[in-house]
């Protein structure tokens, strides 16, 4: 008997050992993501939870970072543009000022993410776009303060030509008939509508070309997925992401991202409205 308890002894500690290492590696590689992405203002983020909820700052580290952000088929620069896209959506300043501090440490321009900040007043609405602007402008003034200096990036080039015709040739590289489809659904009951979706959605911002049609497209799924109400919409965008040239996993990882961002619920209404197009073309 003596033998046995001392057999499962070993056994037992053997196996809190192996779980101990486990969770030392996951802490580890989160950790030096964490600073890979985020830098200082992610570490104040986790260390200020510590005394109140260890826990979550744990969690934070080991699943957000460790498993999530860890992940390769996005870089650190579309993951950080999704991350202030879904933040947006929700108006969670103190979090999106972490996150602009991160797309400005991964390679994002002032100007690449004033143009996602532009880009969220079609998706979530000119209050919470402003909301962004004015976070990103203490997000700016407290890196110079530090002695950091940003890139600008290229600002984006003006366009005389007419708004609604630039409007439907950028709509229509997400999918040509969609202007027809626009107009069949809204012209009878809100020709304003149509004009307003073609004109300043596609006319005045996403024509703009300061920042790739790829990293827009991935800032609108991001936003669409955590708002959780525009399943059609996001449908669209989703096709229309495929059709400028992001794979399926890419667009996956993004929804894997609403993990960490929106919550598994948004995710998973993500994921599915992803599998509905890939599968059912």
């Amino acid at each position: 008997m003596k033998k046995l308890l001392t057999v499962l002894m070993v056994f037992i500690l053997t196996l809190n050992s192996y779980a101990q290492m486990e969770k030392s590696e996951r802490y580890q590689k989160g950790w030096e993501k964490l600073k890979e992405i985020d830098g200082e203002a992610g570490i104040r983020t986790v260390e200020s939870l510590k005394d109140i909820s260890p826990e979550l700052s744990r969690f934070i580290i080991e699943y957000s970072f460790g498993e999530v952000y860890s992940l390769k088929a996005l870089d650190n620069k579309s993951k950080e543009i999704a991350a202030i896209s879904s933040l947006m959506a929700q108006g969670a300043i103190p979090q999106l000022k972490v996150h602009l501090h991160g797309a400005l440490q991964v390679g994002c321009s002032i100007n690449e993410i004033k143009e996602v900040i532009l880009q969220m007043s079609v998706y979530c609405g000119f209050p919470k776009c402003i909301n962004g602007m004015n976070a990103f402008r203490e997000v700016l003034k407290e890196r110079k303060e530090k002695g950091i200096k940003d890139e600008e990036g290229k600002k984006a080039s003006k366009n005389e030509t007419d708004r609604y015709k630039l409007g439907a040739h950028y709509l229509a590289i997400l999918k040509k008939e969609q202007e027809d489809i626009l107009k069949k659904a809204y012209q009878d009951i809100s020709p304003e509508l149509v004009n307003f979706v073609i004109e300043y959605g596609y006319g005045d911002i996403f024509s703009r070309d300061n920042l790739d049609k790829k990293y827009r497209q991935i800032a609108t799924i991001a936003a669409l997925a955590t708002l959780g109400n525009a399943q059609s919409q996001l449908n669209f965008h989703i096709k229309g992401a495929l059709n400028i040239g992001l794979t399926p996993d890419q667009i996956k990882e993004v929804m894997l991202l609403m993990t960490v961002y929106a919550g598994f619920p948004a995710s998973i209404n993500g994921i599915n409205i992803l599998k509905e197009v890939v599968y059912n073309k």
